[in-house]
């Protein structure tokens, strides 16, 4: 079955590109999906255990298998975002 994974902030930047296109067996789940891009990407290999994953703009587990033309997204940590503290300059 064939999946779209969307990479975002700094998986994005560490495989180099924003989507990879993956063919993988019947009953696939998002944590193979996880393997194989890994695979492909070596630079990511590290960095499983701080993620969350999204299937067609929900979040779901690693364990849930995927259905053909899935979307998937792999979800880094976020820190920070708002305006820095303290006096103006």
């Amino acid at each position: 079955m064939h999946v779209r994974v969307r990479l975002f902030a700094s998986l994005r930047e560490a495989a180099g590109t924003e989507l990879v296109e993956l063919d993988l067996p019947d009953g696939s789940t998002a944590e193979e999906a996880w393997r194989r891009l890994a695979e492909a990407h070596p630079s990511l290999a590290g960095r499983r255990r701080s993620l969350a994953v999204a299937v067609n703009r929900r979040y779901a587990r690693f364990e849930e298998p995927l259905a053909p033309d899935d979307e998937v997204v792999f979800v880094p940590p976020v820190s920070g975002g708002g305006p820095p503290s303290g006096p103006a300059g």
